[in-house]
């Protein structure tokens, strides 16, 4: 294997994540969260939604090239668009608070593994309509949206605030 192909692989697979022979994207999601949490620890939302921003650029061209080279059209080996989609959930929840960021990790993750699996409107729609990279990587964002809605309405129920 080329370091070309090296590196694309493991970029749509999250350092392999997605080669998981179950739960793939569950396991993509899974091994974004200690990334996620590192980047809030050392540069808050800030970092966040710079590293969203930077990896969903690369996940397209990442995503389009990978399936290029297996022939699959998102294949649920690329993960790429689970680590930005469960990024942009961290978002919303209030870290920064010990143990109960635990709960809220737990929370976020749930919150997009939902929406991402079950794809209401519009998500399957962008999810069957929007070809190439650019669609691997935009249906994983409109779940992260729709989960920001859910993380952002439970924290003002038990919190009484909006992060």
């Amino acid at each position: 294997m080329s370091f070309f192909r090296f590196l694309i692989t493991c970029s749509a697979t999250w350092f392999y994540s997605g080669k998981s022979p179950k739960a793939p994207g569950t396991m993509g999601s899974f091994a974004a969260l200690p990334f996620g949490w590192l980047l809030w620890a050392y540069g808050e939302n800030t970092a966040l939604v710079i590293a969203s921003i930077v990896v969903f650029v690369i996940g397209v061209f990442v995503a389009d090239r990978y399936s290029h080279m297996i022939g699959v059209h998102d294949a649920g080996e690329i993960v790429i668009d689970e680590v930005v989609g469960q990024w942009m959930c961290l978002i919303v929840i209030p870290l920064g608070n010990g143990w109960i960021d635990l709960a809220w990790l737990f929370a976020a993750f749930v919150a997009f593994r939902v929406f991402d699996v079950l794809k209401p409107w519009p998500i399957g729609w962008v999810d069957r309509r929007v070809a190439g990279g650019f669609g691997v990587m935009c249906d994983d964002v409109l779940a992260a949206v729709f989960a920001m809605i859910v993380l952002a309405g439970l924290h003002y129920f038990i919190a009484g605030g909006f992060v």
